[in-house]
Formats: structure tokens, C-alpha cells, sequence
């Protein structure tokens, strides 16, 4: 049927009028009506830009976008925004010299590596808590900012991972915290370049720093410092460093931070999932934070952070642009044409999800995995360019519910939904308070 199919390629349907899809909340509705209307995939006439676009949400035809087909299409349009505040990093690189950097900078991301870091992730969530403690020091509850919170502690935890104790270096020579803006702005426009820019040149400070120093570090900006090319027996230039490094900060620890706003958020709106997940601390035996040989026992923290994920993909729309002409399923696509693909809606598939909107971690444990298309959940992208931290993304989270979940629970403050921003990431309007408590 494929074969045939295939034989005899059509043009999908879609809208009359022109529209340029965007990382906006306009466009965010717009793909909502468009896929109740057209279905699965969509064609749309461009309105500025010189090719058409094409919106799918057949975890089918991602596959063939993401992995089968893959090295036909490049990243599309909308990386402008990300390549002006991060670079030529990993995320909006290319071709050669994509597949370059992400061999260089594979070590770093290693399950060795990784559980090498586990006991700095300890650390932080250590001293997280504390301070959380500290709120509830003479009374039994407190309001919390919950968006902050995560947002400020996934930022320690990735500077600690690239820079180790050099990041306590940096904040004594800055007399304050030069990432601070990283928490306390969320907006990702021009107007915040300025401070990517000044940031820029004191992480170089560091990063030229390392390469002469005969100080061994353990860290990630040690791994990429010692890269070379295989190829090429080339190192990276500072200018390649600092971008990854960049890359690494502001994307690495936005969509953890994201995540774990919403974590905690559901944990707080259903009391029942908050109970499972004390059954198993109390099963495990679980003291104090997780150590690496303990995440494969708390499964279910682990299915609460991934069902976040899949409810509020923080990238929520992404892109890709055909080099040559491509049959998708029974679609023709043209060279050139923009692809774009919601992990958002994907999520929402009812062709694939059992009531897509409803709060169900459960839905991934083993036996239900199995009966899940792969390529109907995808938060960190998928195939050769899958986002090379979800395994260190997935560490963190359960590291830091694990413990968290010992010492605290939250309640909702109001039981109207967050309403949704869907910029670059998709995160809350309005910061999330809860109602933080004791144990």
C-alpha cells in the first residue's frame, strides 16, 4: 500500500488565505483550528516567505522527517532568533559542521559522565532545600514561586555542571550574579542581546583560562576544552566553545526549569499522584537525595516528570526545511519547503494518546510504552538530532522530586489553569505560587 501510495504523491490540503507560522501565541491557536479542519498535515501558502509550509502531526511522517530521511532536511526558520542570542551551537547548526560538534562534545554527555556529576546535582538540591526549610521554619506552610525556584535552581545545576567550582570564581569576581537575568527576565528578544553579549565575554575569560590552566577540572567545559576533531585532530576555537557553552546554559536549563515548574504543579492538583509517589519513596527505602544506582527504583517519579513533558513540551513547535524533493507517506514535498512539527499537539493526538488531556502518568510504564508509536512523544526531538542532554535533563528531575518529595508537598493556590506564553519555549503566563508544607 506504501509502495503505491508513494507511486502517486498528492499535495495536502490547506487554508486559502497566507500564513506564516511563528513561535507565538497567534500561531499557537492557529495550528489548533488548522489540524480540526485539514487533519494530520497541513499545507499552507506562505505570506512573506519564499516557500510553502507544511504542518504535520503524523508521529509516522516525523519519523520519516526526523530519522529516516533525515539528512535531507536542514533546521528551518525560526533558529534566527536562537543563532542571534546562542550562537552557532549544536541547536541551529548544519551539515559537516553540526555533526563535528556533536562528536566533540558527545563525551560530555555520557551515562559515566553523568553519574560522575550526580553528587554536584545532590549538592544543589541540597542546599535547595534548605532554604526551602528555612520558609517553614515557625509555621506548617508557605506560598512559594515555584516558576522562580525551578527556574534559579536548573540554572545553578548547569553552570556547576560546565564550570564546577569556577562558578564561585565567577560570582566573587562579578560582585553579583552576571546569569541572575537568565531567572528574572524570561523574554528571549533584542532587548536581552546586550546582556547575552556581556555574559559572552566573561565566560571567554574562563574558557581561555582553561586551556592553560594545570588545574584538572570534572566538568563539562573540561570534556569540551579537550575535544578534537577525529577527523582533523583539530580542538574547538573559543568562538565554537562559547557557543556550545551558551547553548548549554540558556536551552539546558530553560526547558528543566520548565518542566519542573509543572511537575510540581500537577503534583499539587492531583493529591493521588502526590501519594503514589511517597509509596514509593516509603517501597525504595529512599534517604536523603537519590544517588545515580537509585533512579532505576523511583520509576514513577520518573513517569511524573516525563508526563509533564508530554502535556507541556516546553519546545512546543519546531522546524525543518527539505533540501530536495521528498514523498511523505502519499505527500509530496518540495525543496525548500518549511516543515513545521508540534510536540504540543502531537501530544494531543487522539489517534494516539487515550484522553490526551488528561494528567496520566501511568502512561508510561513499561506495558504501555510498548503499545506507544516512538515517534508520538517526542519533548527532546528525535533521531540523529534528539537533544543530546534529555538523559542529564531526566537525571536532575528525578533527583530533585526524589528528594523534594520527601520533606514538602504543595496545594494549589487557585484552581484556574495557567494560562499558557508559547514564545520560543512554552512556559506560563504569570509566574505558578503554591502552597508549599511540611512533611
Amino acid at each position: 500500500m506504501t509502495e503505491i501510495l508513494q507511486q502517486n504523491p498528492t499535495s495536502p490540503d490547506g487554508p486559502a488565505d497566507p500564513y506564516d507560522l511563528n513561535t507565538t501565541d497567534e500561531s499557537f491557536h492557529f495550528i489548533s483550528e488548522l489540524l480540526q479542519e485539514y487533519g494530520d498535515v497541513v499545507r499552507l501558502k506562505s505570506k512573506t516567505r519564499k516557500n510553502d509550509s507544511f504542518l504535520i502531526n503524523d508521529p509516522e511522517l516525523i519519523k520519516h522527517i526526523l530519522l529516516k530521511n533525515y539528512q535531507n532536511y536542514n533546521k528551518g526558520v525560526g533558529f534566527e532568533r536562537v543563532k542571534m542570542l546562542l550562537g552557532n551551537g549544536i541547536i541551529v547548526s548544519d551539515g559537516a559542521f553540526w555533526r563535528k560538534q556533536r562528536r566533540m562534545i558527545q563525551p560530555a554527555f555520557s551515562k559515566a559522565m553523568i553519574e560522575s556529576q550526580v553528587e554536584m546535582i545532590q549538592q544543589c538540591n541540597l542546599q535547595r532545600m534548605q532554604q526551602w526549610q528555612s520558609l517553614l521554619v515557625d509555621k506548617s506552610e508557605a506560598e512559594i514561586d515555584i516558576s522562580y525556584e525551578a527556574s534559579d535552581l536548573a540554572l545553578d545545576i548547569v553552570l556547576r555542571v560546565l564550570f564546577s567550582d569556577d562558578v564561585d570564581t565567577i560570582l566573587e569576581e562579578s560582585g553579583e550574579n552576571p546569569f541572575a537575568f537568565l531567572t528574572e527576565d524570561p523574554t528571549r528578544d533584542v532587548q536581552v542581546v546586550l546582556k547575552y553579549r556581556a555574559l559572552m565575554s566573561l565566560l571567554l575569560k574562563f574558557i581561555q583560562n582553561r586551556r592553560t590552566t594545570t588545574k584538572k577540572y570534572n566538568d563539562f567545559v573540561s570534556v569540551f576544552v579537550d575535544a578534537h576533531d577525529k577527523e582533523t585532530g583539530e580542538a574547538m576555537s573559543d568562538k565554537e566553545l562559547l557557543d556550545e557553552v551558551m547553548t548549554m546554559i540558556v536551552a539546558g536549563h530553560e526547558t528543566s526549569a520548565i518542566t519542573l515548574t509543572w511537575v510540581w504543579y500537577f503534583m499539587a492538583k492531583f493529591p493521588q499522584v502526590d501519594k503514589i509517589v511517597q509509596d514509593e519513596i516509603i517501597q525504595t527505602g529512599l534517604s536523603g537525595a537519590p544517588g545515580f544506582n537509585d533512579l532505576d527504583k523511583i520509576s514513577y517519579i520518573k513517569q511524573v516528570t516525563e508526563e509533564a513533558l508530554r502535556i507541556y513540551p516546553p519546545v512546543w513547535l519546531f522546524t525543518r526545511k527539505a533540501i530536495n524533493d521528498d514523498v511523505v507517506g502519499q505527500y509530496t514535498i518540495p525543496a525548500g519547503a518549511d516543515i513545521f512539527i508540534s510536540p504540543y499537539y502531537l501530544h494531543r493526538n487522539q489517534h494516539f494518546w487515550n484522553q490526551p488531556e488528561e494528567y496520566q502518568p501511568e502512561r508510561f510504564a513499561n506495558e504501555e510504552q510498548k503499545s506507544q508509536h516512538k515517534f508520538s512523544y517526542i519533548p527532546f526531538s528525535a533521531g540523529p538530532r534528539r537533544c543530546i542532554g534529555d538523559f542529564f535533563a531526566t537525571v536532575e528531575m528525578q533527583i530533585h522530586v526524589g528528594l523534594m518529595a520527601q520533606h514538602f508537598r504543595f496545594e494549589l493556590l487557585t484552581d484556574t489553569p495557567p494560562e499558557l506564553e508559547a514564545g520560543i519555549n512554552m512556559r506560563a503566563k504569570e509566574p505558578i505560587i503554591l502552597k508549599i508544607c511540611k512533611r
